[in-house]
């Protein structure tokens, strides 16, 4: 394969005309189809297999039109002091604000509006009242015209003067990210300005990068609503897009930096560069597509949509890291190497930072001093990530509602008027689905009211068949909380195949319940065709094996922090999370399955380096030395990227976003600099040469992928041993297998 990806890079770099305008032609083809393309919707939702989702099926059958996953939305009225809603002062402004939405715009979305004196909708002070509001479509569906009227829908009753606070998910939108994003992306910008000294080598992986996600991005946009993918689909692609698209070029700019300094001609540097680096990225690639689309294990369809998605962005950039940036480093010539360096080819000058003739640099000293404490720095590694895995075990796990919107937003608002006036169960009613006659429904009706944990049980509605019913269960306590889910059980478990629990908070509960079940599978496939992957790459049981031990490490402490911050409130306001609550039910199968793949490319970059070293003659403490002082700065350099693009959806509107940013930036700093950088040398250095060890049975099955460029060596008449030309044979015969 190196030799293949030889023949690319270096093709590519001499056609670089004719590249460049393929990727060019194809990012405007993409961002045509995106402008035409009508704008996208929220995406089906649905949870096959579960209780929740075969009561809305029934619904969908027996009711039909009463669109049961459609939006909804309360409006809250809450009278002024000494005042009651029922007043001859209040409630023409309540009727008038029911008269406003069934007639005003958005009219034709809108499937019913309940009268609060009507539908008993009144506080038992009569402080309170609210107007139920159910839609057709769902909230992303709604129109601009639909939103805004309901959003203007107590304009007047707020002049005046009543506090009128509107909840629902009729309100949702999609997430704005905010400024963070912009402010990731320019502290990639300084990083690579510092790490290359160059302004062309910094902003050569930022243009390619936006190319392959701007191309990513603008093709989800145009099949979205083709394949109906959620407008969320795009946010994960664009984070997981930009982060591994810029690292990936980073690599390979990187690697022909060093063959300049070593004095290969232009193409050949960017032929070699595609061969060796370009190896460890396809299969660093490789790694984070299979755990994207692993996402499909779980068989939620709106997961399984959002890990293609991302997956597909992942292989764009792999190919623009193989392609167009061999390309567009064509065009730069000399100006990637920083100013006043001189290669062997460009004439004399001081030695390039990349070379082999530097003197130590910061990756070849914290390698050395590792090696001389092996032990002491994995204590202290492994132990340190274990305290902060420690909340991790208080993990509480749901889907965020109204009660964690910040409190200056008119949903929580909504949601606190609502707790005070009714109770804090109001908030997330259950829907219990009766596939039968009017008996089994009030006898249904009659079990329930006698439930501990039950707030108030509504009459049953029929269909016009009279074969279906309807109850409305209000819980005493909050949706998300545990009492509710224990109602929801105890509901279930006293009735039969005919008696179906749904709603908001069932399906918050089922869905939790699929997550949980399903992440030990998926975490056994994606570690384990990982590991086959990593086998096939290093040669090696035991390299693998602690790869994916320090992964579990690492993305343990990860959720630990997330506990600590997100659901405890520690440094909260630090991160602007305004309300604590459980934790975001897909949060932990999401981080196994996008840090895993990762963490692998840290691993991949940084040990294949390592490998290559070995393999060419060097002994076991000096390849994790040579291993470091090639790859050290740009591995750091990477993580600090991706953490800087991770922490810029902290800043996002949506808690969900924001939580998946803070999670995935934690998780890239645990992994890349104690867990590879710290824990891996320690473990190489205690191993030795047992750390490459195969059984001879298995390496004659495995296939050879030579990601270490030991074919592209003899295939190119190469003398030179180790790496970058080294004789493989450096100053640190004292650090060797003690």
């Amino acid at each position: 394969m190196a030799t293949f990806l030889y023949r690319l890079g270096r093709g590519a770099f001499r056609r670089r005309r004719f590249v460049a305008l393929v990727w060019v032609a194809l990012l405007f083809v993409a961002g045509f189809g995106a402008a035409s393309a009508s704008a996208p919707t929220s995406g089906s939702f649905s949870i096959p297999g579960t209780e929740a989702q075969k009561a809305f099926d029934l619904l969908d059958q027996r009711f039909p039109g009463m669109a049961a996953d459609g939006a909804t939305a309360r409006i809250v009225i809450k009278a002024p002091a000494g005042e009651k809603v029922d007043s001859a002062a209040v409630k023409p402004q309540v009727e008038k604000i029911v008269a406003g939405l069934k007639d005003g715009p958005g009219k034709d979305q809108i499937s019913s509006v309940a009268n609060p004196y009507e539908a008993q909708a009144v506080s038992q002070d009569g402080s309170t009242a609210y107007v139920s509001v159910k839609y057709k479509v769902s909230g992303m569906e709604l129109t601009d015209a639909t939103r805004e009227a309901l959003k203007e829908s107590g304009d007047a009753a707020k002049a005046g003067g009543l506090n009128v606070q509107i909840g629902g998910d009729a309100l949702m939108a999609a997430p704005e990210t905010g400024s963070g994003e912009i402010i990731g992306i320019a502290i990639a910008a300084i990083v690579l300005v510092i790490t290359f000294g160059s302004l062309i080598a910094a902003g050569l992986p930022l243009l390619t990068a936006l190319i392959g996600v701007g191309i990513g991005i603008s093709t989800i946009t145009a099949l979205a609503n083709v394949l109906d993918l959620g407008s969320t689909t795009s946010t994960l692609a664009m984070m997981i897009g930009l982060a591994v698209g810029i690292d990936y070029a980073l690599f390979i700019v990187s690697r022909y930096r060093a063959e300049l300094a070593e004095g290969r001609e232009r193409d050949e540097a960017a032929g070699r560069a595609a061969g060796t680096a370009g190896s460890a990225v396809v299969f660093a690639g490789l790694t984070v597509v299979i755990a994207l689309v692993g996402l499909s294990v779980v068989n939620i369809p709106m997961l399984s949509k959002m890990g293609f998605a991302a997956a597909g962005t992942v292989v764009i950039a792999v190919l623009v890291a193989l392609t167009l940036v061999p390309a567009i480093l064509g065009f730069a010539g000399k100006k990637v190497l920083p100013a006043g360096t001189k290669s062997k080819l460009f004439g004399k000058g001081k030695p390039a930072a990349d070379g082999a003739g530097a003197k130590p640099n910061g990756g070849t000293r914290w390698a050395r001093f590792i090696l001389r404490r092996p032990v002491m720095v994995l204590l202290v590694a492994v132990v340190g990530l274990g305290i902060v895995a420690i909340p991790a075990s208080k993990l509480e796990m749901g889907l965020p509602d109204d009660g964690a919107q910040p409190v200056s937003t008119t949903q929580r608002q909504a949601y606190d008027l609502l707790s005070e006036g009714f109770g804090p169960g109001f908030n997330g009613p259950l829907m219990v689905v009766v596939d039968g006659d009017k008996a089994l429904a009030d006898a249904t009706a009659d079990r329930i009211k006698d439930l501990d944990g039950v707030a108030a049980v509504m009459p049953p509605t029929q269909n016009e068949a009279k074969d279906a019913a309807v109850i409305t269960v209000v819980p005493k306590d909050r949706p998300s909380s545990v009492e509710t889910e224990d109602l929801v059980h105890e509901i279930r478990d006293g009735s039969g195949d005919d008696v179906l629990v749904t709603g908001a908070t069932a399906m918050n509960i089922d869905f939790s319940q699929k997550m949980n079940d399903a992440l030990l599978p998926y975490l056994a496939l994606v570690v384990g065709l990982a590991f086959l992957l990593l086998m096939l790459v290093f040669r090696s049981v035991l390299v693998p094996l602690k790869a994916a031990l320090g992964f579990l490490l690492s993305v343990v402490a990860a959720l630990g922090a997330v506990v600590a911050v997100f659901q405890w409130g520690w440094l909260g306001s630090l991160f602007g999370v305004e309300q604590t609550g459980p934790i975001m039910s897909m949060m932990p199968i999401f981080m196994v399955g996008v840090v895993f793949g990762l963490a692998m490319d840290y691993e991949v970059f940084l040990v294949t380096r390592m490998r290559e070293a070995y393999v060419h003659g060097e002994r076991p403490g000096q390849a994790v030395v040579t291993g470091f002082q090639y790859s050290a700065r740009v591995v750091v350099a990477a993580a600090v990227i991706m953490i800087a693009v991770f922490s810029g959806f902290i800043g996002a509107s949506e808690q969900m976003v924001k939580m998946i940013g803070f999670g995935l930036a934690v998780a890239v700093f645990f992994d890349a600099f104690v867990v590879r950088m710290t824990i891996v040398p320690a473990v190489l250095a205690l191993l030795g040469h047992k750390a490459w060890w195969l059984p001879k049975w298995l390496d004659r099955i495995l296939p050879n992928v030579d990601v270490e460029g030991e074919s592209l060596r003899k295939h190119l008449g190469d003398s030179s041993d180790g790496p970058g030309g080294t004789d493989g044979h450096g100053k640190d015969r004292e650090l060797v297998d003690a």
